[in-house]
């Protein structure tokens, strides 16, 4: 497998820079960013979609637990998360809430060694059971269809032909499809129902809350760690994240 993917979230800076200085040591391990709270960690981990987060327990607000308990209420797939802590007390809630591991800080080089040994072997086994798609099922520009879809705004119920899509997203279960005239909801329960019922060739998964029409992108804006967003080209001109996995495809696609 390649490297692994991580976020380091904590309220305290010191601990932060400790806990990278330790991953430094591990050559298969990338981080990708860090969190100083929990709306900011539920923000990177919906963005960049890591393999794994290292999550502090007490954060102020919206503490560590929180964040799992969120991630599980809008049915995003979560990471491997280890949580971190000073206090001992938290374990039972932490493995109760499924957490892969946890660690006591100071964290000691040792015990983080047997940690992420075991994040490797979960990692692997994950991987053989769910193999990235080939890098050919990129989509392709589409000949024009005639494939319509309803769109529900200000009470009234819009028919939008699929080539007026400019994208469409889902928060807490609702999808809102955004068009070149009109913005509103659709009846889909999910992302994949809804791009089933669409141009395949048209229509790109390129994040886990993000399906766009490559006709409608407008630019590609390198972002962080060799990653990229996209520009939309509808009147907001919003800026959608491409995934890790969806990254690839998109430097393959367009020869980035």
């Amino acid at each position: 497998m390649g490297a692994i993917s991580t976020l380091i979230v904590d309220d305290e800076e010191l601990a932060r820079e400790e806990l990278s200085y330790l991953l430094r040591e591990f050559r298969d391990v990338e981080i990708l960013g860090f969190a100083g709270n929990g709306v900011e960690a539920l923000q990177l981990i919906e963005d960049f979609e890591p393999d794994l987060v290292f999550l502090d327990v007490q954060m102020p607000g919206f503490d560590g637990l929180n964040v799992i308990r969120r991630l599980r209420e809008k049915r995003i797939p979560a990471p491997a998360f280890i949580l971190t802590t000073a206090y001992e007390q938290y374990a039972v809630e932490a493995f109760r809430e499924e957490a892969f591991d946890y660690l006591l800080k100071p964290i000691e080089k040792e015990r983080l060694d047997v940690t992420m040994e075991r994040a490797r072997r979960q990692l692997a086994e994950k991987a053989k059971l769910h193999p990235p798609e080939p890098t050919d099922a990129t989509p392709r520009f589409a000949g024009p269809r005639n494939n319509k879809l309803m769109v529900k705004a200000q009470n009234r119920n819009f028919i939008v032909d699929e080539q007026e899509i400019v994208f469409a997203t889902i928060d807490d279960g609702l999808i809102t499809v955004v068009c070149s005239n009109v913005e509103g909801t659709c009846n889909f329960r999910t992302l994949e129902d809804l791009q089933s019922s669409l141009d395949q060739d048209l229509f790109w998964r390129v994040h886990r809350s993000y399906l766009v029409n490559v006709n409608h992108i407008r630019e590609v804006i390198p972002w962080f760690k060799s990653s990229y967003q996209l520009r939309m080209d509808d009147k907001a001109q919003t800026v959608v994240p491409v995934s890790r996995v969806q990254t690839k495809r998109l430097r393959s696609f367009l020869k980035l």
